[in-house]
């Protein structure tokens, strides 16, 4: 599967996920952006979609942002999603990181996001049905966790062969146009000790108690070509 395609089925399913979005009664607004942290993580394939939208002329001050950030203390996950899936399968248990460091996105201005078209889905899935500057913490309902993490597995199982990491590693490692044309070519080595390899699905976490109501999310997923 080439990167194209790629991006293709990346673009659906954030529009599957977008559509179930639309179906929850949600504080999130314009300009509300508590959950806009130092602590996002995403794909390499989400990461290229978003570096290809601000390598023009007049957006290349985000990456100069992103640089001035990359001393704050962030969240640098050791393991993707599917990994925690496949330990949880073989050894019944998740261990736990601490994702919770105090710190802005370097891509918010203004408390909105420079590339809210193209944000990855660690922000698009990030909801609430409480304004949390009202409670200081979000409130997600579990059945939205569930999908959340199916989204989450999908994404990963899609970019098979590439990485995962936060945010700001993932963009300046993207910034160079050698990693993006290997990233092109598939030609990715392990490029950062902050990156991790990407796994695919092997089985997704689903509770016994949310899969009747997740069958038409997971119908829709598995129309699209992987």
């Amino acid at each position: 599967m080439n990167l194209n395609s790629k991006i293709e089925t990346l673009e659906n399913i954030y529009k599957i996920y977008d559509d179930f979005a639309g179906t929850l009664d949600i504080a999130c607004k314009r300009y509300c952006s508590l959950c806009c942290t130092v602590n996002v993580t995403m794909t390499t394939l989400e990461g290229r979609k978003i570096a290809k939208s601000i390598i023009p002329e007049e957006k290349k001050n985000l990456f100069d942002k992103i640089r001035c950030s990359s001393s704050m203390q962030r969240f640098r996950p050791r393991e993707t999603i599917n990994m925690l899936a496949e330990l949880s399968m073989e050894e019944g248990f998740v261990p736990e990181e601490n994702n919770a460091f105090p710190g802005q996105c370097p891509l918010l201005i203004n408390h909105e996001c420079a590339i809210y078209n193209e944000r990855p889905f660690g922000c698009r899935c990030f909801v609430s049905k409480q304004n949390c500057s009202e409670s200081g913490i979000a409130t997600v309902d579990d059945f939205v966790l569930t999908v959340n993490n199916i989204f989450l597995q999908v994404l990963e199982h899609v970019d098979a062969g590439g990485f995962y990491g936060n945010l700001a590693d993932v963009l300046l490692f993207l910034e160079n146009t050698e990693n993006r044309d290997n990233l092109l070519s598939s030609k990715m080595i392990n490029p950062l000790s902050t990156l991790i390899k990407n796994h695919h699905l092997k089985i997704l976490m689903i509770p016994p108690e949310h899969r009747e109501k997740a069958q038409p999310i997971l119908a829709a997923l598995y129309k699209l070509k992987y």
